[in-house]
Parts: structure tokens; C-alpha cells; sequence
């Protein structure tokens, strides 16, 4: 039992954190319409972050024997991860208040693309094409990301209305553009924001191998944050009434993307990286969409059409799948050895089927 429980912890910890993403995207979205400069959002998002983490060092240094020491090799490698996590923040951001937060969900669904494209040039992931369990996991991706296509590009008719009206109005493009120019716009920066969070996945695998500190690691990396966005957003954000805190909308996206999400959710997703992979990881991303239809219905009026119902199915389909080959890959590594299989393998991989405890 206490095998089976262990094994089930990153399932668990991954729906939390992707449901904690879907959340945000919602707040943020209603943060922005109300009115909030998505530039200082950023900053105090991550100052916030920095301040709630700023004990982790002090705590964990207490413990500094069972741990490797914190070398300028290893903190150059998170400033690194900083500055991509900044730039992932940036097209996120922008990209949304271009096109939507529907586009945005979306689009976290190439991630799972972008993390085997990547692992696999770095020969970080082995891809076995006669192997059952590896065409689960490409044909599950790839049909989780043809899901999402189907539920952005294939509204249909409405087939369950909300009671409350549309609670958010969208938000106008301070750009000199047309509505589609901005639309495919905020789509490429989107897909540069996956990119690089598939990309953030990997890096912190190689981080994790040298200094498996998490926590110490997320302070570093929203100091690290906070101070590379203080300058940017006070370039970007001039008007002194857009610092100026009120108890909203804005005020309660700073909160709960910065304690839930950054804070919470980030620490928690870098632990399941550490026990399972990045691979494995990127596999939860699909479940976004899913979760950004429930409570895009709930709390913002949206209307569920048949498009998003067909979408989401089939990308749950899609998900599971992948799960089932990555599971049935890790039995047969745990069953060999260890030897082979991706940079999980290397990093106390936890089976999310296996019922034996795993080595520590």
C-alpha cells in the first residue's frame, strides 16, 4: 500500500498543478480586463514569490551535509533558467492579451511536442518505434494535440449554456495591428512560450542531477525573476496609477499566481520533474484545456459548445494513452535494471503503476 501510494504521489501532484495553471489562466484573464498592466503583474508576481521563498536557503542550509553545495556553476545554470522562465512569462502574457486565454490553453498543448523533439535531440529520451509503449506515447501526444486543434478551431453548436452572463469582455490589443494580425500574433508567441517551457522541463533535469534542492532552487530562480523583470516592467509600465494596488481582480491574480501557482504549483511541478521526468511531466499539459472548459463555464459565463466537448474527449483519450506507454516503458526499467530510458532513470523514478516502493 505505502508502494502504491508513493507511485501515485506525481500523478496527483502534476492534476493539481495543471489545475492550478487552468485557474490562473482564469483569474488572469478576468485580472487583465478589469484593467491590470500585465508588465506589473509579472513583477509583483515574482517579488511576491521571492519573499515566500526567502526562507528555503536559511532552512535547507541547516541540512547543507545531505546536500551538494550550491557552486556558481549550478546558480548560473538557474539565472539561466530565470531568464527563460522570463521570456516564457513575457509570451505568455502578451500572447494572451493578443489573442485569448481559450488560444492560450491551447497552445500548452504543443508542449508535449516541443519536451520529445528536444529530448530526443539531446538523447535524453530513446525512442523505440517496434516498441508498443512507445507508439503509446506518440500517438496519445500526438491525439492529444490534434484534440486541442479540434476544440479551438471547431466551435459547433452550443450544447450546454451557462446561467450567469459573460462576466469578461475582451481586451483590446494596445497594438496598431488588425484583429487577426494580433490573433496570429499572439499565437506564435504562445507556441514561443511552449517551446520554452518544454524546454525549462529539460533544464531543470540537468539542474536537479547536480544541486536536488527544489525549494532552494525555486528561490533562486524568482529572485533571479524578480530582479530581471523589475527593469522591464518599469520601462514597459510608466504610468504611476499602474503600481498602484486595489483590493480586485488584480490584486487577488498577484496573490494566487504568485503563492498557488508560482510558488506552489512550480515547487511542485520541479519535484515531480525530479521523480519522474520531463517527459512524463509534459504529458499532464493536455488536461489544461479540460480544466479551462469547466471553469471558463463556471465562473466566466462561457458557453460549453460541441467542439469543446468533442475536443476534450479526445484529449483525455490522447492523455491516457500516453500515460499507459510511459508507465509500461518505466516497468520495463525498473524490470531491467534500471538501465536505459530517459534522464528519469537517473533521477529516483517513481512508476505511476507500480505497486513495489522504489529505490531511494
Amino acid at each position: 500500500m505505502e508502494g502504491r501510494a508513493r507511485g501515485l504521489l506525481p500523478f496527483v501532484g502534476m492534476i493539481t498543478v495543471v489545475l492550478a495553471l487552468a485557474s490562473n489562466m482564469v483569474v488572469m484573464k478576468m485580472a487583465l480586463s478589469d484593467g491590470m498592466n500585465k508588465y506589473t503583474m509579472v513583477f509583483y508576481s515574482n517579488a511576491l514569490s521571492s519573499l515566500v521563498l526567502l526562507p528555503c536557503p536559511f532552512i535547507f542550509s541547516r541540512r547543507s551535509g545531505s546536500y551538494p553545495p550550491l557552486t556558481f556553476s549550478v546558480l548560473r545554470k538557474i539565472f539561466l533558467l530565470a531568464v527563460a522562465g522570463l521570456a516564457a512569462q513575457m509570451c505568455g502574457y502578451i500572447g494572451i492579451d493578443c489573442s485569448s486565454p481559450l488560444l492560450g490553453t491551447a497552445m500548452m498543448n504543443l508542449i508535449p511536442a516541443f519536451t520529445f523533439v528536444v529530448a530526443i535531440i539531446l538523447r535524453m529520451e530513446k525512442v523505440n518505434w517496434k516498441s508498443l509503449s512507445s507508439q503509446a506515447k506518440i500517438v496519445g501526444t500526438i491525439t492529444s494535440i490534434l484534440g486541442a486543434f479540434v476544440f479551438t478551431l471547431y466551435k459547433g453548436p452550443p450544447i450546454l449554456r451557462s446561467p450567469l452572463p459573460p462576466s469578461v469582455q475582451p481586451h483590446r490589443p494596445p497594438f496598431l495591428l488588425p484583429r487577426q494580425s494580433n490573433w496570429i500574433l499572439g499565437g506564435f508567441l504562445l507556441a514561443a512560450q511552449a517551446f520554452l517551457l518544454a524546454s525549462s522541463y529539460i533544464f531543470q533535469a540537468f539542474i536537479l542531477k547536480d544541486y536536488p534542492v527544489v525549494m532552494n532552487i525555486m528561490f533562486y530562480v524568482m529572485f533571479f525573476l524578480a530582479i530581471l523583470s523589475g527593469p522591464l516592467s518599469f520601462i514597459m509600465a510608466r504610468e504611476p496609477q499602474s503600481w498602484i494596488l486595489k483590493f480586485d481582480a488584480g490584486l487577488i491574480s498577484i496573490l494566487y499566481s504568485a503563492v498557488v501557482v508560482t510558488t506552489f504549483g512550480s515547487a511542485l511541478g520541479v519535484w515531480c520533474v525530479k521523480q519522474t521526468g520531463p517527459v512524463y511531466v509534459s504529458m499532464f499539459k493536455p488536461l489544461g484545456i479540460v480544466f479551462a472548459v469547466g471553469l471558463g463555464f463556471i465562473f466566466l459565463g462561457e458557453t460549453l459548445h460541441l467542439g469543446s466537448l468533442i475536443g476534450a474527449i479526445v484529449i483525455v483519450m490522447g492523455f491516457y494513452l500516453a500515460v499507459w506507454g510511459k508507465s509500461k516503458e518505466e516497468e520495463k526499467t525498473m524490470e531491467g535494471g534500471g538501465a536505459g530510458g530517459s534522464l528519469a532513470s537517473t533521477s529516483h523514478k517513481i512508476p505511476l503503476l507500480q505497486n513495489q516502493p522504489p529505490s531511494v
